[in-house]
């Protein structure tokens, strides 16, 4: 099949592009700058040019590949987000590409006709704060989400609607790790770690659910071929509380167990959103990804993954 990547060089299209190809696809990936077509090219991919907000820019790209998939995979976020207190801020050009990048990536294949479509979204913090621990897609996403998070949960809410809406399939990554991500090797959240700037906040009772790099693309490999319209939770088998996988991330890089600090004193600095994060997040299921999708995550529990699949 003919698979159009949108977002073919951020953290999961690089990942994804080979396996594609490997399984045979023809495959195009966008970037928005020249000088990146080249290293899509040398995979044996087809470089394209695209801004995901320009309408003209994405009917274009969509029109020249003529794809059977497309996979919307566009976001803003380069290295991480280290800005909890301020959220939407940092999530504002994603949020962007979430709402009206949907649109125009919607628009564009609907003019191909007869196209599946597959678009990024993600578990955990979206969903209701209350309630068990760990969440299935039939939960509901929270209802009176953190202030910093209003505009980025309704592009969440956005992006999934529009997906199911036409007929695809929204799958939602949990906490990325591994190589090149904020969690991983180098990256913002272990280097912070390391330098005794990543403490534990209150009792650490909110619950993660992580996914390696690898993983979310395998399942996204595996979306263009199966799977009926609606969301899809991509995590591994293990949700966490976070006073359980801090200190063992800690352990695994060898630095220092993370300080312990109150959540009044972490609120200024980190925001609402960030203790909430902390604190009451809650996980999620991946039983409904491995039955209809026919997928099963390489990295079952972050636990081998922070000892093994960091770097």
């Amino acid at each position: 099949m003919r698979v159009f990547i949108a977002g073919a060089t951020g953290a999961i299209g690089t990942k994804l592009v080979p396996l594609l190809l490997a399984d045979g696809h023809e495959v195009f990936g966008t970037t928005t700058a020249q000088e990146r077509v080249a290293a899509i090219d040398a995979t044996g991919a087809h470089g394209l040019v695209m801004d995901g907000l320009d309408a003209a820019s994405v009917r274009a790209a969509v029109l020249e590949a003529r794809p059977d998939v497309i996979v919307h995979e566009l976001t803003a976020l380069g290295g991480g987000v280290s800005d909890l207190k301020h959220f939407d801020r940092t999530f504002a050009t994603t949020n962007e590409l979430r709402t009206r990048g949907t649109d125009h990536l919607l628009a564009a294949g609907a003019e191909v006709g007869g196209v599946r479509f597959i678009a990024q979204s993600y578990a955990g913090w979206p969903y209701e704060r209350t309630g068990g621990a760990v969440k299935t897609e039939e939960d509901p996403l929270d209802p009176t989400p953190t202030a910093a998070s209003t505009e980025s949960l309704a592009a969440i809410r956005y992006v999934e609607e529009a997906t199911a809406g036409a007929g695809g399939l929204a799958l939602r990554y949990g906490a990325l790790y591994g190589p090149g991500q904020a969690l991983g090797r180098g990256g913002e959240m272990v280097t912070m770690l390391e330098a005794g700037k990543l403490p534990l906040v209150g009792g650490g009772t909110g619950i993660t659910s992580f996914c390696h790099i690898d993983d979310a693309a395998s399942a996204t490999a595996a979306a263009v071929l199966r799977g009926d319209a609606g969301v899809y939770n991509i995590v591994d088998d293990e949700p966490a509380t976070v006073s359980e996988w801090l200190p063992a991330l800690a352990e695994a890089i060898g630095a220092k167990p993370p300080m312990h600090v109150p959540a009044w004193v972490a609120k200024p600095l980190i925001g609402e959103h960030g203790v909430s994060m902390m604190t009451k997040a809650r996980g999620a299921s991946n039983a409904k990804a491995k039955r209809e999708l026919g997928w099963t995550p390489s990295w079952p529990s972050w636990r081998e993954g922070f000892r093994a699949g960091l770097g």
